[in-house]
């Protein structure tokens, strides 16, 4: 066995998760009784974004989007946090809470907006602009974040947005999609890196009109990662805990849910009498928009984790420091937002 060990260990990097064919990995309810034991005896918490396997949000102790996760994992005083969700938002964790041990699942568990922007680039960039303030969206890994002036999340990037000095450009990174609807919002005109979320540039607007005109009593609500035609047919946009929000308490019976459809399992919870449709996709073969890197993890790469500790965030201190100032700068000026 431990053989086995070193060398799962040693494939870390390519496989992202610690891949032993030869244990005996519990099964069913014997598995959730597992990870919660660990989690005991470890003294460990268990985060887990919206977009999560839903047998993964049923037994986190933290449910939330990226500011509520942000926030759970700097106030948490466990000695071990599992993060289940996405790389760039278990290194934010390290970054927040630094003396505690931060595992993921799976390494691999990546981000195409984190993927397609990088601090080098963000320097040309500001290179470019003199004089501009970067605000960066958290979607990013910690050498961007550790170029930024400030962070933002969906939930609090309007209000971050209008509060930045009036008479500074601003770089907005890497999310075109988002940046173009805060421009709309806000007023302010911004320079935008040109980055998306390929989970929700997938959406069809042509696809998505149909189903309003099929469901004449729905209502369409999206995330402003969504591309702008699909944005200007929603009845509502907004973060992934606004939706939440938005389906449990809008008098509407009917939704078209344009982000990832990870988010329907809370919303089936919050709102089991309400009728939730996933917008459609352009490839018609597949009726739901389903994050790849989000669905990496799973309950038995959550128990292996927890199990042996591995694999874990690590991450250079001169870094870490530099990615803290702009992720602090976003809470304080957060405070007000739930």
């Amino acid at each position: 066995m431990e053989q086995a060990l070193d060398i799962a260990k040693n494939n870390l990097p390519v496989k992202g998760f610690l891949d032993l064919k030869d244990i005996q990995i519990p099964q069913g309810q014997d598995l959730i009784d597992a990870i919660l034991k660990l989690k005991k005896e470890k003294n460990a918490v268990i985060l887990a974004h919206y977009y999560q396997p839903g047998e993964i949000q049923d037994i986190a102790d933290y449910l939330g989007d990226s500011l509520q996760l942000a926030r759970a994992a700097k106030d948490t005083d466990a000695d071990m946090i599992a993060f289940c969700g996405v790389h760039f938002m278990a290194e934010a964790a390290k970054i927040l809470n630094p003396t505690k041990k931060v595992v993921l699942p799976d390494t691999l568990a990546g981000c195409s907006l984190a993927d397609g922007c990088s601090g080098e680039g963000l320097r040309k960039m500001r290179e470019q602009h003199p004089g501009a303030l970067v605000a960066t969206y958290i979607n990013c890994n910690a050498e961007t974040k550790a170029e930024s002036d400030i962070i933002v999340t969906s939930s609090n990037a309007e209000t971050i947005i209008n509060a930045l000095p009036k008479d500074q450009p601003i770089i907005f990174a890497p999310d075109k999609n988002l940046g173009r609807y805060l421009m709309k919002k806000t007023g302010r005109d911004m320079i935008l890196w040109d980055g998306s979320c390929i989970v929700h540039e997938a959406f069809s607007m042509e696809r998505i009109a149909k189903q309003l005109a099929e469901n004449p009593d729905a209502k369409l609500i999206a995330h402003p990662e969504s591309e702008t035609p699909v944005l200007e047919l929603a009845h509502f946009i907004g973060s992934t805990s606004a939706l939440l929000n938005y389906v449990e308490k809008d008098d509407c019976q009917n939704f078209i849910i344009a982000t990832e459809e990870g988010i329907l399992h809370e919303m089936k919870k919050r709102a089991p009498h309400k009728e939730l449709i996933p917008a459609l996709v352009f490839d018609e073969s597949c009726n739901c928009s389903e994050c790849f890197f989000m669905k990496r993890n799973t309950l038995e790469k959550l128990y292996l984790c927890m199990k042996y500790e591995l694999p874990e965030i690590t991450m250079d201190e001169e870094l870490r420091l530099k990615a803290l100032k702009p992720i602090e700068a976003m809470l304080e000026l957060s405070k007000t937002i739930k």
